[in-house]
């Protein structure tokens, strides 16, 4: 079973979103602060969704850290619903792997979170 690691900061998407990935197949691990991210970034997963607008931090900068200071091999994706552009130039700033848009809904979430999981196991 493929884990993801899902951080934002709203409860209700983090429901909405566990709840549709779990029903998928997928094991999701939720954190909604950077302390809860602390305590669990050492845990193992196959696909990091970070939101980008939180109050503690924005996900690109998260994200960013997680990539090259703590060396997560792991995807990384920012979920957000920014709009694509400016969601393009973060994960290139932070060169991490790719965003979802928020807007597409919750069942096309899940869709390419199964594409980028099929893709990275074709590595």
């Amino acid at each position: 079973m493929k884990r993801i690691l899902l951080m934002d900061d709203s409860e209700m998407f983090l429901d909405a979103t566990r709840a549709a990935l779990c029903a998928a197949g997928f094991e999701v691990d939720c954190v909604n602060d950077l302390a809860q991210l602390s305590q669990r970034r050492r845990m193992p997963a196959d696909l990091v969704l970070m939101d980008v607008q939180m109050p503690e931090a924005f996900g690109d900068d998260v994200a960013m850290t997680l990539r090259h200071a703590h060396e997560i091999s792991a995807p990384i994706y920012l979920l957000s619903s920014l709009d694509d552009a400016d969601l393009a130039d973060r994960v290139e700033w932070a060169k991490i792997d790719g965003f979802i848009s928020k807007n597409v809904g919750l069942h096309a979430i899940v869709e390419r979170v199964r594409s980028i999981l099929a893709e990275d196991k074709k590595l």
